[in-house]
């Protein structure tokens, strides 16, 4: 008579940890196997890490933020260096800051292309499907997105507006008898990257929105440059009132706001163009939370 078979022995666990219970195949236990490897749930700072990591990996961050900042210094540099040379002693008039006005808003066509990129290269190349299965919150994806691409350009915009309304002030302060107030100061810089790193924020909301990337940066950039160039046309009675609001409420004029340019009575005045830009962006990063919650990657 065959003696009945009998399960192994386990195997001695590391020291800290539960024996494992052997069992013969078919008789798993209900949970099925377990690993030995601790695993806990994800949270909103692994997801900012992976968008982190993600971000400054691509190229595509490195040329268009290195476009940025040599376009917004670059160009407000060589302004404040002619306008030095072609002026004389007390000769400046206006807000000193406002030269780098040009750089800001030619510079900030790159990073809008970034923030499109940010989450739409992932739809054109499949990658984001690998994202939603490692963090299935679809909704922490997208904050994830949002804060590390909010941060990163608000620094960059910060440090390259500082540099030029240094420049311009060291340059230009003995050519002018008006002062430059704490106010300018602060809303040439700091008002500036806020509303620039916003206007980013929502261009990458578009780019959830539209999943293609062509499209969205085309968007972007109508939006940026169509509203004025379309009121320049609308010169008849009619229309007239539309293209007065096309160019009071375009991008470039708002931006010109926080250099202390004024747009008439029924402009945007002190920081109401950022106040209008966060709604607006909101608004759009809501579309994008609901578009991403119904539709397949």
């Amino acid at each position: 008579m065959t003696a009945p078979m009998t399960p192994p022995p386990a195997a001695p666990a590391p020291q800290g940890q539960a024996p494992a219970q052997p069992y013969w195949p078919g008789q798993a236990p209900a949970g099925g196997y377990v690993s030995p490897i601790p695993v806990r749930q994800a949270t909103l700072g692994d997801a900012i890490t992976a968008e982190w990591t993600k971000i400054k990996s691509l190229r595509s961050t490195m040329w268009t933020l290195g476009t940025m900042l040599t376009v917004v210094i670059g160009i407000g540099t060589l302004i404040a260096v002619v306008t030095y040379n072609v002026t004389d002693d007390n000769d400046v008039n206006g807000d000193i800051l406002g030269m780098g006005f040009v750089g800001v808003l030619l510079g900030m066509i790159p990073l809008l292309t970034l923030g499109v990129l940010t989450i739409s290269s992932e739809y054109g190349t499949g990658l984001i499907r690998t994202t939603l299965t490692a963090c299935p919150s679809r909704g922490r994806v997208l904050g994830a997105k949002a804060i590390v691409f909010f941060g990163l350009t608000f620094v960059l915009t910060l440090v390259a507006t500082t540099l030029v309304a240094m420049l311009d002030a060291g340059l230009m302060g003995d050519r002018t008898t008006e002062g430059i107030s704490g106010s300018e100061w602060i809303k040439a810089t700091l008002g500036v990257s806020l509303y620039v790193a916003t206007l980013g924020l929502l261009s990458l909301a578009v780019g959830a929105l539209l999943r293609h990337s062509a499209g969205a940066i085309t968007g972007m950039l109508g939006l940026v440059l169509l509203p004025p160039l379309l009121s320049l046309f609308m010169m008849s009675e009619a229309v007239r009132p539309v293209g007065k609001a096309l160019i009071t409420y375009s991008i470039p004029s708002q931006l010109a706001v926080f250099y202390g340019a004024e747009l008439g009575d029924d402009g945007p005045t002190g920081w109401t163009p950022l106040w209008i830009v966060i709604g607006v962006t909101a608004v759009a990063l809501g579309g994008a939370y609901a578009s991403m919650t119904k539709r397949d990657a």
